[in-house]
């Protein structure tokens, strides 16, 4: 399943489900998809996903290439960092706004 996550704001992200409900739980949430953070909860909803994805370990390294294997996708990892990126600038440009982030499942 996909999460997607909407600003009116900033314009929609969609990340796979597990990464997004990692993102949620990081942000002190209850991890419930719908769901939403108002605006004046959002500058504390943001430090704790800076915090969680600083203190976060760093991704496994990259697997040697075997010439078997045609697929790079599973050889690859990003960072939650990585991952978060987009999600921090939605909230960004919430705050800044003084607007709300949601977030629901789509297909």
């Amino acid at each position: 399943m996909l999460v997607r996550f909407h600003c009116p704001a900033h314009h929609d992200i969609t990340m796979f489900s597990a990464d997004a409900k990692i993102l949620i739980d990081l942000m002190g949430m209850s991890g419930r998809v719908p769901s939403a953070i108002q605006a004046a909860d959002l500058p504390a909803a943001k430090a704790r996903l800076l915090h969680g994805v600083e203190t976060a370990p760093p991704p496994p390294p990259p697997a040697e290439a075997d010439e078997t294997d045609e697929s790079d996708s599973e050889r690859f990892h990003v960072s939650l960092r990585s991952r978060a990126l987009p999600l921090l600038a939605m909230i960004d440009a919430a705050i800044a706004a003084d607007a709300y982030v949601m977030w629901e499942e789509t297909r």
